[in-house]
């Protein structure tokens, strides 16, 4: 048998060394990239080395004047005001090596994977009215489909990842946690809509998984009222990590 000389796994971040017979289980070394952040409850210092960006949800059926919640009377202005706020952060993670996943909400196009209380949710009333009703654009939230595809003005690179999501966290059902070990992060910076039903939902499935959480206060959005996303902001910085705002990150890239 020839000689293997290579890398074995997912990713650069997470491979074993074969020479010959030997295999090392040690992991590519990567250097710390420490950067102090002013955020609340208090201010932080995170490596950007372990941490990894989880877009939540920026998609046309949740996001665009075309979609499905403004086609049944949801006013999806509040959850446009990410898209240039994210759109700006992109190109600086992306210069620091910062992985960027966007979690989508993409049903199956069955949905025999959704239970009763997710399909109420949205169609309270038992008409088919909700998830894998048809639109123009496709079926509402189905994978692959328009409706569930990224919202105009944000653009993913080559390099990002994509995990589709079924329930309000992304992590229930998904490969989510999977996809986040192999790239070996600690740290989670999350952005998308809306911050207090899917983002919440996902940021506190990584909270309670052992992940360190910084929640993008002006990267998120909700449609719901004011106060829900006051109760979100407070929660956050009492139970679960910190929030600060792309302006502070920005300043601590440069």
């Amino acid at each position: 048998m020839s000689e293997v000389h290579g890398l074995i796994g997912p990713n650069s971040r997470n491979a074993w060394r074969v020479d010959g017979g030997v295999v090392t289980l040690a992991r590519p070394h990567r250097a710390p990239h420490p950067v102090t952040v002013e955020a609340l409850p208090q201010s932080v210092t995170t490596d950007l080395a372990a941490t990894a960006l989880i877009v939540v949800d920026m998609q046309n059926d949740f996001c665009s004047p075309d979609g499905w919640l403004a086609s049944i009377g949801v006013d999806v202005t509040p959850a446009r005001a990410p898209i240039p706020v994210i759109a700006d952060l992109l190109p600086l993670l992306r210069a620091a090596d910062v992985p960027v996943i966007w979690l989508n909400w993409g049903n199956r196009p069955d949905r025999a994977n959704l239970p009763p209380g997710v399909l109420h949710v949205y169609d309270p009333d038992g008409t088919g009215g909700g998830i894998g009703a048809p639109l123009p654009g496709g079926r509402v939230l189905e994978q692959g489909s328009p409706s569930a595809a990224i919202v105009e003005g944000l653009e993913p690179a080559d390099g990002d990842l994509h995990v589709a999501k079924y329930r309000m966290s992304g992590f229930q059902d998904t490969e989510l946690d999977s996809v986040l070990r192999n790239l070996r992060v600690d740290t989670l910076l999350f952005a998308g809509v809306n911050a207090d039903q899917c983002v919440l939902a996902t940021l506190m499935d990584a909270a309670n998984l052992g992940y360190d959480i910084l929640l993008l206060e002006d990267a998120v959005a909700t449609t719901s009222p004011a106060y829900c996303m006051d109760a979100t902001l407070y929660n956050v910085r009492q139970c679960f990590g910190f929030t600060l705002t792309s302006h502070a990150l920005q300043e601590a890239l440069k």
